[in-house]
């Protein structure tokens, strides 16, 4: 009955490789934007939570309210945690290679910022 209304001709179950390979690639850039939305708005909950709550319990807060499933709730948790430590990375390259311009300098960590906010608290 189907067959008519729908030919086979107008609407392929295959589809050509060319129009395969694209449709892959829209939905990985559209994976990839999901993905870096998620943890843009983890990070703001880390950021909103910071004199609440460590930053690992905020992102599973964040990932446990949004009702994100695995494996996509993984791979945010990874990411958000990738970009609060990227200042760290660039110090090692540098002590790494022995860049002497940098001295004993540290990279400014986030973390630090929410942990001593939270030790002005406990102490007031």
């Amino acid at each position: 009955m189907f067959g008519r209304l729908f030919p086979e001709s107008l609407f392929p179950r295959k589809l050509d490789p060319t129009a395969e390979r694209r449709i892959r690639l829209a939905q990985a850039r559209a994976e990839e934007s999901v993905i870096r939305a998620h943890v843009d708005n983890a990070l703001m909950f880390v950021d909103t939570l910071a004199e609440d709550l460590p930053f690992d319990r905020a992102i599973d807060t964040y990932i446990r309210v949004m009702g994100i499933p695995e494996p996509l709730a993984s791979t945010v948790a990874t990411r958000t945690l990738v970009v609060l430590g990227q200042d760290l990375v660039p110090f090692r390259v540098r002590a790494r290679d022995g860049d002497p311009g940098e001295g004993d300098s540290k990279p400014k960590l986030r973390l630090d910022e929410a942990s001593d906010s939270r030790s002005r608290i406990r102490r007031a």
